[in-house]
């Protein structure tokens, strides 16, 4: 017995989603299905809604509704300050802390030349623009800390440098609360080296 094609085909949508294969589709699709059909006429329905409203902010290009996001709209913040993430989970991380009062700039993505991902993919050119609106000073690099985000912030900080902007890179460490035994020995030797 095959499954309906309705079936097959959400189970396929699903299966698109990060870290969901055959099986976790499938056990999702069978127990909205099942179980909570007013929970899949609701997710379908936010889906919708925000595959329809939600765009690139024109400033910074992180997800919102309007033609410019809230952040950057909101002139309380530091303007001299540009804080430069992978992607909008990146922004809502940093301004969860309360600890960033700056502006962003978000680059939807990473260097990845295997992937042929390159400069002009990440929108070097938009995130040079803004930053050389004679406004920025700091320009802070948030990106992660896998191969491809160091390659993505030396590439940027180059480029940035050039423009006589400041450049500063997100510290790394020993995390808050663990001990140095247990700590792996690249992430101790970056503390050691990035020691104030």
């Amino acid at each position: 017995m095959s499954a309906p094609r309705s079936l097959e085909a959400l189970i396929d949508a699903l299966r698109k989603l990060p870290g969901v294969g055959t099986r976790s589709a499938s056990r999702m699709a069978m127990h909205l299905l099942q179980h909570d059909r007013s929970g899949a006429e609701v997710l379908a329905r936010a889906l919708q809604q925000a595959a329809a409203s939600v765009r690139h902010c024109s400033r910074c290009y992180t997800f919102t509704e309007q033609e410019v996001c809230d952040t950057c709209l909101d002139t309380t913040r530091d303007a001299t300050r540009l804080c430069v993430v992978e992607t909008p989970a990146d922004q809502l991380a940093m301004e969860r802390t309360g600890a960033f009062q700056g502006l962003y700039f978000v680059l939807m993505g990473r260097l990845s030349p295997l992937d042929g991902i390159g400069p002009r993919e990440i929108g070097l050119h938009k995130l040079m623009d803004r930053a050389c609106d004679g406004i920025v000073q700091e320009v802070i690099l948030a990106t992660s800390f896998t191969a491809e985000g160091e390659a993505t912030a030396h590439v940027l900080s180059e480029a940035l440098k050039t423009r006589g902007l400041r450049v500063t890179r997100l510290a790394r460490g020993v995390p808050v609360g663990s001990e140095i035994e247990y700590v792996d020995l690249g992430t101790i030797a970056h503390a050691l080296a990035d020691r104030r």
